[in-house]
């Protein structure tokens, strides 16, 4: 590694000092591995989506473990998220008689998709495990097994065809056309999508954070104190936004599931 390359991952770099902002990269998404097993490497985004699964279940079981018919604080915060998925997601998406059976998978879905969004501004973990594409693909995997199996389950072999493929006898000679671009969209397309937007947008927002973030502490000599405050502001007010990020991207993520799930139900016509 040449000297400049170096300074540029001084923590202790500052404007003026002669050294070059050291801007995030691609270097800021690689952990070094906490531990090895073999050829498996743990490392801190693991630890994340493991310590979030262990806050989810212990949260709920705390909620819910001794419900009462007057619930106390975090039976009625538990309640509040809950419901939350369920009326406002999952019966808006696939109807109440519907929908019943897939509120646990999707409840489960929001809240480990938005605890691995949180991590990103919770001091000491500080970074969003879902910027690390393998955690999008695996739940949009999960999701993506789901809406094929139903879509067969429902309406057979040859029913499922037609579903997936847009099979409408009455689009004439377009039909072929129609019938292969929509397989390429849903078998390719659909999963494709549904794990990238998630991932792009904590990609993205882990970045702005960390470029406002390390540009406050590099401006922090000379005259460039007063930049370092403008910054710094900045730093706050990315944090507040992706918050509402966090959340917006872990519904979004359950009502594309939802509606992939009604689509392999509703009946072909």
């Amino acid at each position: 590694m040449s000297s400049d390359q170096t300074l540029a991952f001084e923590t202790d770099c500052h404007i003026f000092d002669g050294c070059g902002f050291p801007a995030p990269g691609l270097h800021s998404f690689t952990f070094e591995p906490m531990f090895s097993v073999g050829s498996f490497d743990f490392n801190k985004p693991m630890l994340l989506a493991l310590v979030g699964t262990l806050v989810i279940v212990v949260f709920f079981w705390m909620a819910f473990g001794k419900a009462k018919v007057v619930p106390g604080k975090l039976q009625m915060v538990g309640e509040a998220g809950y419901d939350f998925v369920r009326r406002g997601i999952v019966y808006e998406t696939l109807g109440k008689k519907e929908g019943e059976k897939y509120v646990p998978l999707m409840v489960s879905l929001f809240f480990f998709v938005w605890i691995l969004n949180l991590w990103s501004v919770i001091p000491v973990a500080q970074f969003p495990a879902t910027s690390i594409i393998a955690f999008p693909v695996a739940l949009a995997a999960i999701v993506y097994i789901l809406w094929l199996s139903l879509t067969f389950k429902k309406h057979g072999f040859v029913g499922g065809l037609k579903n997936v493929s847009g099979y409408d006898k009455s689009l004439g000679w377009v039909l072929p056309l129609v019938m292969v671009l929509e397989l390429f969209s849903n078998l390719l397309i659909r999963p494709f999508t549904h794990a990238v937007r998630l991932f792009a947008n904590m990609f993205a927002g882990h970045v702005l954070l960390l470029i406002f973030t390390i540009a406050s502490w590099y401006l922090l000599n000379g005259i460039g104190i007063a930049y370092a405050g403008i910054s710094f502001v900045m730093v706050i007010l990315l944090t507040a936004f992706e918050l509402f990020i966090q959340a917006l991207q872990a519904y979004v993520f359950v009502l594309l599931a939802c509606s992939y799930i009604q689509g392999a139900l509703a009946e072909h016509h």
